[in-house]
């Protein structure tokens, strides 16, 4: 498949570090003096950070990409040095790729007699744990806090002694929200969240009329927000959700719209990604009234 990478000419490239607070996936670090692609997982090719490079280092190539090979990753994070591994190793971490990381670990122990770095070095410069250990309370390296990819249990509120949710009243609905980002432009279909996930995918203002969403329509399942109308890059959504479907393999894509004209444009993007997609998803339409009903729901 072609995808979108930033692409950066060390040659120009001063260290400023202006373009890393622009990476909305974090996949940028100033590292050794120069800004360097941690992560080609977490580059989405929207290229936010380019405007922000005041020597123009920075471009998005479009390029031939296998589906995302951890391992490969590895090969080339190596080359880079052991500051830039241990920042990509992080980087999984911050954004819950545990899968990832356990393939990165599983390729330094392989190849560690031909490392240029000792896995002890690693493993003392690793602050944050795998999969639940001591948490790191040191600010994100990646400069994106905002934007950090995470996945969370929605469910419980705990009920105190007195009758009432910790910090809320007893009659207040839990949230059902279980990953964050959730807006079109800053997720990242490969998260471990979409992989296998029913998905809805919603236009913005579904969540203020409608009053069971939470309920409903999004608890069990993973979220993609975005308004046809406003957002930018129709082409970016249309590639994204492909990317759902081909590589993330969602299980189905519940696509909830309101029942004004320019919504048809989210319901014209699923369209698109159906049909540039090799494999087959279940997908489902709802359109809710500007009055909070469901006018409609139907399978497409």
């Amino acid at each position: 498949m072609i995808r979108e990478i930033v692409k950066i000419n060390e040659e120009l490239c001063n260290g400023c570090g202006e373009c890393v607070p622009n990476c909305h996936e974090g996949a940028l670090q100033i590292i050794d003096g120069k800004a360097r692609l941690i992560s080609d997982l977490m580059c989405d090719g929207l290229g936010a950070c380019l405007g922000h490079c005041p020597l123009d280092a920075i471009t998005v190539e479009k390029r031939e990409a296998e589906p995302y090979d951890e391992k490969k990753v590895m090969a080339i994070m190596v080359e880079k040095g052991k500051k830039t591994v241990i920042a990509h190793l992080k980087h999984l971490l911050e954004h819950n790729e545990t899968e990832f990381y356990g393939e990165a670990i599983e390729y330094l122990e392989l190849h560690q007699e031909n490392l240029p770095f000792t896995l002890n070095e690693i493993a003392e410069n690793m602050e944050n744990k795998h999969e639940g250990e001591k948490e790191t309370k040191e600010p994100l390296a990646c400069g994106c806090p905002g934007s950090m990819e995470r996945s969370f249990n929605p469910a419980g509120l705990k009920v105190s002694g007195n009758g009432h949710h910790d910090g809320r009243h007893h009659d207040d609905a839990p949230s059902q929200l279980s990953q964050w980002p959730v807006q079109m432009h800053l997720i990242n279909p490969a998260a471990s969240f979409f992989r296998g996930a029913d998905v809805v995918l919603s236009a913005d203002c579904v969540g203020y009329a409608l009053g069971n969403f939470h309920q409903k329509y999004l608890k069990g399942k993973s979220l993609a927000i975005a308004c046809p109308k406003l957002d930018h890059g129709p082409d970016v959504y249309i590639e994204k959700i492909r990317q759902m479907i081909d590589e993330a393999k969602i299980n189905t894509l519940h696509l909830i719209i309101m029942q004004v004209p320019c919504c048809g444009g989210l319901r014209q993007m699923v369209s698109m990604a159906q049909q540039q997609a090799g494999r087959k998803v279940p997908v489902k339409q709802t359109v809710v009234s500007v009055e909070g009903e469901v006018i409609s729901e139907e399978w497409i």
